[in-house]
């Protein structure tokens, strides 16, 4: 299995001076108007186990809250790469969460999958409770994800024991939202890979396993220029939850390749395909009445 997105370093072809970051430009970009942020929410000890709070400036009771995942082949990446995400989706009218989670070393599968567990408890927490701006109501809450983010938020979705084992049904989500998502890709032949999805777990490790028709609705996102993460996963994935009786939008890109799944959300400079955004925007809204 090739690397998954490590991060939009270089990447994004943004920029422009020397020694600053593609993140670091485009988020410099992205406005900061009509949403309030929160950082640095724990969740779990450590600066792995904290998230950044997106809300919209006229949210209400019923606003729809989105748990997303950074990708990072599951040992690197932070959500500090993110805020043009929180930004896209909170003018939008949503409620955005962006975890970290422990990567390897620091642990192996499923790890840092409990560790998704725990974020979205305490997101729904929140959301039932209120507070940092987020007043408390009954919030439809999605789970969303980028590459290895994807696979995380797929397992949180599709196989309830996670959910279950922190307090929650994983019938209590709405909806998943995968981007660029590694859903089956069994047998692993990369050695790093084998050390982070150990044998004796590894099938579990597998979204397409766990395929259900009780399962929340699903968008599944992906580019056929994407040579990471190949759009056969994607189309293995929905075809088993379809064969499952269950509910799969899948959105397929000619041309979009696999950094271009995430960065097509952002507004400030035109990445990607506009179409991500609007896909996702309409999934949540009609998951949410």
């Amino acid at each position: 299995m090739p690397r998954l997105f490590p991060s939009l370093l270089g990447l994004l072809s943004l920029c422009v001076l020397a020694g600053c970051s593609g993140p670091a430009v485009l988020n410099a970009l992205t406005s900061r108007a009509g949403f309030e942020t929160t950082r640095d929410l724990g969740y779990a000890p450590g600066e792995r186990g904290t998230y950044d709070l997106y809300v919209p400036d006229n949210a209400d009771t019923r606003t729809p809250v989105v748990v997303f995942f950074h990708g990072g082949s599951w040992d690197g990446g932070s959500k500090s790469l993110y805020p043009f995400v929180g930004q896209s989706l909170a003018t939008a009218g949503f409620v955005v969460a962006i975890p970290n989670y422990r990567l390897y070393p620091q642990t192996v599968f499923p790890g840092f999958v409990e560790d998704g567990a725990r974020a979205v408890a305490a997101v729904a927490r929140l959301a039932s409770q209120g507070g940092h701006g987020l007043p408390a109501g009954r919030h439809p809450l999605f789970v969303m994800g980028h590459s290895a983010g994807a696979q995380i938020g797929a397992l949180l979705a599709f196989d309830g024991r996670y959910l279950q084992r922190v307090g929650l049904d994983a019938r209590a989500l709405s909806g998943f939202i995968g981007l660029a998502g590694p859903y089956d890709f069994l047998p692993i032949q990369e050695e790093r890979y084998k050390r982070i999805f150990p044998p004796a777990v590894r099938a579990d490790s597998q979204p397409v396993r766990f395929a259900s028709g009780r399962a929340a609705p699903a968008l599944l996102i992906t580019g056929l220029a994407d040579t990471t993460v190949e759009p056969k996963e994607t189309q293995s994935m929905a075809r088993a939850i379809r064969e499952k009786g269950g509910q799969v939008e899948v959105r397929t890109y000619p041309g979009l390749d696999h950094v271009g799944a995430v960065s097509s959300l952002a507004t400030a400079l035109p990445l990607g395909n506009r179409d991500v955004r609007d896909s996702v925007i309409r999934f949540v809204k009609d998951h949410s009445r």
